[in-house]
């Protein structure tokens, strides 16, 4: 392995995870490490965790159908199986490499089925910008009916809302935004003959293609329903959880709704498994309902490993059984 093959792994799988490993570290580092671990220990309904784990893994199967249903009205060939496994995998693959395992999804199910890759990831597209829509819907009626909640959060870690304020006071943030897009524009313009444009706008027009898969979807009530019962599983896997510990069973569904909403934004940071983001936030949002920071820290890091390993077992299930289920079985289509 030479030096540049070196840096590429390490800027794509450990720079990643020492950000994470390094916010993990600052937020318990000033903690009472015994009381978290007597909370482990002792205070911790590991059943009722276990249970939870199911909801996960019904949203991922869920998820897998609905990728389906949008590659389905391209008329494409496909078996259903290789698209569960595949979504399964996808989260296995983002634990090593953030990001790229909805890549490798894309890439499996050309090899097995041979749907071009473009067209796929427009669907990819439609599939992640619907749970953006999902997550920003959430996140708006929380912040509308909630926002003494938001008022306490950025109280509480003003270091969050300076960020943003600085970010977007920057003016080289919009010039950056003019000169992108004024250059796209002169490329396919004026340079629309060289053979690497045209590349680019073909595979563009490919992507395109999936991306209308929304358009062309005649069940647009079962795409909706299995968004909601995705949703609705990740909620209730995450939410069950708060029976596990005392001090987080009688805090209400309102509360597990916010801090299920806070951690999705957490999970959004491009760091395997959202390590150290995730934590954070569930514990800044705990933190602000009376639940005590120790507590608090117990429960992200009990909640988040159990999960984390639950998604990566069922991941590798899903890498492996796509191999031995496409000996010979050929492609069919599905309804």
């Amino acid at each position: 392995m030479n030096f540049k093959s070196i840096l590429q792994t390490f800027v794509k799988i450990f720079l990643p995870l020492a950000f994470g490993c390094l916010l993990l570290w600052f937020l318990y580092s000033h903690m009472d490490v015994t009381e978290i671990w007597r909370v482990i220990r002792e205070g911790v309904r590991y059943d009722i965790i276990l249970v939870s784990l199911l909801f996960g893994l019904f949203a991922n199967v869920v998820r897998g159908l609905r990728w389906g249903l949008l590659i389905s009205s391209l008329g494409e060939r496909f078996k259903m199986s290789n698209i569960i496994y595949a979504v399964l995998g996808n989260y296995a693959v983002n634990m090593v490499l953030p990001r790229v395992g909805e890549v490798w999804r894309c890439g499996i199910i050309t090899k097995y089925d041979k749907i071009p890759f473009t067209k796929l990831l427009g669907t990819l597209l439609i599939d992640r910008v619907s749970d953006t829509i999902v997550v920003g819907s959430i996140t708006l009626l929380i912040f509308i009916f909630n926002f003494d909640f938001f008022v306490s959060f950025f109280a509480k870690n003003p270091a969050l809302l300076e960020g943003f304020q600085k970010m977007f006071d920057s003016i080289w943030i919009y010039v950056g935004a003019v000169i992108l897009v004024v250059g796209i524009w002169f490329v396919f313009k004026y340079m629309s003959n060289f053979t690497l444009v045209q590349k680019a706008k073909a595979l563009l027009l490919n992507v395109w293609d999936g991306m209308k898969s929304i358009w062309l979807l005649k069940q647009k009530g079962r795409f909706v329903a299995q968004t909601l019962m995705i949703w609705g599983g990740y909620f209730c896997y995450f939410y069950i959880t708060f029976y596990a510990f005392d001090f987080t069973r009688d805090l209400g569904i309102t509360v597990g709704l916010i801090a299920f909403t806070m951690s999705s934004i957490g999970v959004a940071v491009p760091v395997q498994a959202g390590i150290g983001a995730w934590h954070f936030m569930v514990i800044a949002t705990l933190v602000c309902f009376g639940v005590n920071e120790n507590d608090a820290a117990a429960f992200a890091l009990v909640v988040h490993t159990v999960q984390t390993a639950w998604t990566v077992l069922c991941g590798l299930f899903g890498i492996v059984a796509l191999p031995l289920t496409n000996k010979e079985a050929p492609a069919v289509v599905s309804e």
